[in-house]
């Protein structure tokens, strides 16, 4: 079976992973060597390393099969963002996500006031006032599951009601994954991840993807990257194809923790409220079962007490690690109102963002447990 030959739909995503990205010649390496260059020789496909690179479009062609579209890499997930922005005409309207990405809230923010766009926050869990906000805007911005909230939006109707009002959408999956969610099936016109996080996987890289099936906006996002210098580096690219690799097997066992690490913070006497899908209680359950295809690994929960007895929690943990980020084979918690602009998206103040990693689920309880044990009633 050679892949790029439509033979790709046959394999399962786990598959997929480990399969695409390579190249089928007779006698080449298995693994496309990284090119560390900036200049090509003249006449052939590629002018100069702001043009193109062979290990960009390996993890492109990889990416892009696995969300069903044509992907462009960027040098780090903000750069995509920024690059999607700068698609738009001089002064559209964009309804984003009142939850969303801080990082995404401050650019949009930044933009508007410098008179690029228009921006309205809008409740994206609430159908109705979401066409309300789409009503003359270029492009819904949503994302799901919601950062930090753990919050899912419906992709599939919200895209008809953006649709229907003119209105392109993009959906921000970095926290699904293209192994637990595919937004271009459900009606979305872009999809964006944050690569530096699930799909690189080793907290050893910075890079952003977009994914479209359209190729009007897949040459603009081409442009704006060559033109506004947001390429990703040889080598992070490298490393991104590398971790995605491990991809299914990485998210299956982070997952399986997950959901084993909720159930028992449910039943914890110091934890008032966990945020997680894959319990059938959460109010976003039953979306999560229609429109992913697992629940993920990512969570939160809530403490008793204020912001000091959570922020005592982040600082107890020792397997675990306190810090910024998520995705990556160690597991990482924070408390994200401490960040003016989650606080201000309306985080609760002890809530603490969990990003399971692969240990022993037995060895987070314990430390988890360990670290909880101050706040017990």
């Amino acid at each position: 079976m050679k892949l790029g030959d439509g033979h790709e739909r046959a394999l399962r995503p786990d598959s997929l992973v480990v399969a695409l990205g390579r190249s089928q010649e007779p006698g080449a390496p298995l693994n496309v060597p990284l090119t560390p260059s900036s200049t090509y020789r003249f006449g052939g496909e590629l002018g100069y390393g702001r043009d193109g690179n062979p290990g960009w479009a390996a993890l492109e062609g990889a990416l892009g099969a696995l969300e069903g579209g044509d992907a462009v890499a960027f040098a780090s997930g903000m750069a995509a963002v920024a690059a999607v922005l700068e698609t738009l005409p001089a002064g559209a309207l964009v309804a984003c996500s009142r939850v969303a990405y801080h990082g995404v809230r401050v650019l949009m923010g930044e933009r508007e006031r410098g008179g690029r766009l228009r921006v309205l926050f809008v409740d994206a869990t609430d159908a109705d006032a979401v066409a309300v906000a789409c009503d003359g805007a270029a492009l819904l911005w949503l994302e799901t599951p919601m950062n930090p909230l753990i919050e899912l939006v419906d992709v599939a109707a919200l895209s008809a009601v953006a649709h229907a009002n003119g209105a392109a959408v993009l959906v921000d999956s970095t926290f699904a994954t293209p192994l637990r969610q595919r937004p271009l099936e459900h009606g979305a016109d872009l999809v964006l991840h944050s690569a530096t996080k699930f799909i690189g996987g080793h907290a050893d890289l910075l890079l952003g993807v977009v994914v479209t099936r359209d190729e009007r906006r897949r040459d603009e996002l081409v442009h704006r990257r060559a033109i506004d210098g947001a390429t990703p580096g040889a080598l992070e690219a490298f490393l991104a194809l590398r971790g995605l690799r491990t991809l299914a097997v990485r998210l299956d066992r982070a997952e399986q923790t997950a959901g084993e690490l909720a159930r028992r913070l449910a039943a914890h006497p110091a934890v008032t409220r966990v945020r997680y899908p894959g319990l059938p209680d959460d109010p976003w359950h039953e979306l999560a079962r229609r429109q992913m295809s697992g629940f993920g690994s990512m969570l939160a929960f809530e403490t008793v007490g204020d912001a000091n007895a959570a922020d005592r929690v982040c600082e107890r943990v020792e397997l675990i690690t306190s810090a910024t980020s998520l995705g990556g084979v160690e597991t990482l918690l924070e408390r994200r109102a401490r960040y003016r602009g989650d606080a201000d998206a309306g985080t609760p103040p002890t809530l603490i963002r969990l990003s399971v990693g692969i240990e022993h689920v037995d060895d987070l309880w314990r430390d988890l447990e360990q670290a909880l044990a101050s706040l017990d009633a």
